[in-house]
């Protein structure tokens, strides 16, 4: 049995990255970008006003100006800015050349049709300069970076309209175990329906990557057998789970080696997930996750999602928060790191009631997970923890 922290490392240092692809910009959120992307032109590409009013010589607002145009966005002015002139101008419209200020609109009069009078008494250039935002040339997303809404508006800006992007890897989701059945079956004596294939499933595609449903496999050789060699002809990544542990019928393990693929680890200390299973072959990978579905959850969150973006090429930094415990949280054994489900209320944090890691219903309720370190027995009332968010 390994630490986390151990398995962690030894699973990153076996990533390969997976080659890109180019995408459309409708295509393009959630993805990772395969290179950086730079801007083909200064942002502003102009002296622009950054507000409805008119644009003006700081040196004139005293007087009553001349109002030569109105400069629309979107149409070059036509007369420069002199001594005792003005023009109305808005919001994203070019600044006339001379003029060095734009005065909010809120702050003048109009003593007469073609004249302004500014009436208050400071006021800010309220122009954005050209190149202020972006130059030309320059880096405006790294290689690496997850595609968000933001990121969208910034790709459109710089006319970057097929980026470049990690291809997503498809990852192959097998259930073991003959106890199972489909979630739309009626289960039988001794039967439960399948949660943690569809929980996995879902898992895979809301971190960006693709699940393959493979079904359940039965706890014999020949059905396990079978669904690893389909999930591996079409998979880049095979992930299972139950069948992982030491029982007579825990058959995986053997089986991803009579494959070919070799085991780094098969026992982590973490709880819940010690039976935890990592291996590779050439450019394939497996993990085997024990079957209670809080396990499966877990050992997805903390080891499978961050090796499945760091084969986009993408650093996984979780949201987390650090907050102090309401109460004492305390356990008997301390020989694995323990992740237990937490609640968040008045910027203090709980544990949810929580009876072990079959007990999936309690992750419905928690906002987060929080670690309690191997060797450590008990987190005092006040502790800051990190809420890790799910």
């Amino acid at each position: 049995m390994i630490p986390f922290e151990q398995a962690y490392e030894t699973a990153m240092a076996n990533v390969h990255r997976l080659p890109a692809e180019a995408v459309g910009l409708s295509d393009a959120l959630g993805r990772i970008l395969a290179e950086d992307v730079t801007s083909d032109m200064d942002m502003p590409p102009f002296d622009k006003s950054a507000m409805d009013g008119y644009a003006c010589r700081r040196e004139d607002l005293g007087a009553e100006l001349t109002v030569l145009e109105t400069v629309p966005a979107g149409r070059p002015p036509t007369r420069a800015i002199g001594k005792g002139e003005c023009s109305k101008i808005m919001t994203g419209a070019m600044v006339p050349e001379g003029a060095d200020c734009v005065v909010m609109v809120e702050y003048t009069e109009r003593p007469a049709p073609h004249t302004m009078r500014f009436t208050g008494g400071r006021t800010a250039d309220n122009i954005c300069l050209k190149g202020e935002d972006v130059r030309a040339g320059s880096v405006v997303l790294r290689r690496g970076d997850r595609i968000e809404p933001q990121h969208i508006a910034v790709l459109a800006s710089v006319g970057c309209t097929r980026p470049s992007v990690a291809r997503r890897p498809r990852v192959g989701v097998i259930a073991t175990g003959s106890e199972l059945v489909e979630p739309d079956a009626r289960p039988g004596a001794c039967q439960i329906r399948n949660s943690n294939g569809y929980q996995l499933c879902a898992q895979v595609r809301a971190m960006g990557a693709v699940p393959d449903y493979g079904g359940i496999a039965g706890d014999t050789e020949s059905e396990t057998d079978a669904a690893v060699k389909a999930a591996m002809a079409a998979n880049d990544v095979i992930l299972l789970s139950g069948g992982v542990s030491e029982g007579e019928f825990d058959l995986v393990r053997a089986i991803l080696k009579d494959n070919g693929f070799e085991l780094l680890f098969e026992k982590v200390a973490v709880k819940p997930g010690k039976p935890t299973v990592f291996g590779w072959m050439a450019e394939s990978f497996c993990f085997g996750l024990p079957g209670n579905p809080v396990s499966t959850f877990v050992l997805f969150e903390i080891l499978v999602k961050p090796f499945l973006f760091a084969m986009m090429g993408h650093d996984y930094r979780p949201m987390t928060v650090r907050l102090p415990l309401a109460e004492p949280v305390r356990r008997k054994k301390t020989e694995r790191a323990s992740w237990i489900p937490v609640v968040v209320r008045d910027s203090r944090v709980s544990p949810v009631g929580y009876h072990g890691s079959a007990h999936v219903h309690a992750l419905c309720r928690a906002d987060g997970l929080i670690c309690i370190p191997l060797g450590v027995a008990e987190l005092p009332e006040g502790s800051p923890v990190d809420v890790r968010q799910i």
